[in-house]
């Protein structure tokens, strides 16, 4: 029941000295949203600016708003083994947007797990808390 309460948590305020940037998202074809919902109001609430690039989004959208945005991180909701196949879309669109390396990369979902995000280099969390411990250890915090 605890998603639910979060779920129908007020929409916490923007931060007005925003500690880092994150771009947050479900990768495509995944339509699920209370995760990443979750994970994206305690990163607001935790003082981070979030950019939404919302539910199956595409590869190309978290690499394109993250250098939009100068983000400092790209959170990757993945829920499902279909999501779970375009990790190497995704890693290529940041490549080819040429962040490879400048950017954090964390993701988390019920279709990935330790070993994904070592595999791609990135940061894994399994709950909304962690999430947020991860971008500010990423960032120094």
């Amino acid at each position: 029941m605890s998603w639910l309460k979060s779920m129908m948590e007020k929409e916490p305020p923007e931060p007005e000295n925003p500690i880092g940037i994150v771009v947050i998202g479900t990768l495509d074809p995944d339509v699920h949203l209370t995760p990443k919902e979750m994970v994206r109001k305690s990163l607001t609430k935790a003082q981070f600016k979030c950019y939404d690039v919302g539910k199956k989004a595409p590869a190309a959208d978290f690499a394109s708003k993250a250098k939009e945005v100068n983000a400092d991180i790209i959170a990757v909701s993945i829920n499902t083994a279909p999501a779970k196949n375009n990790i190497p879309a995704l890693m290529s669109a940041i490549e080819a947007a040429g962040l490879k390396g400048k950017v954090t990369i964390m993701i988390g979902g019920a279709a990935v797990d330790e070993d994904d995000a070592k595999e791609i280099g990135a940061l894994f969390g399994e709950t909304r808390e962690e999430a947020v411990a991860l971008a500010k250890k990423a960032l120094g915090k």
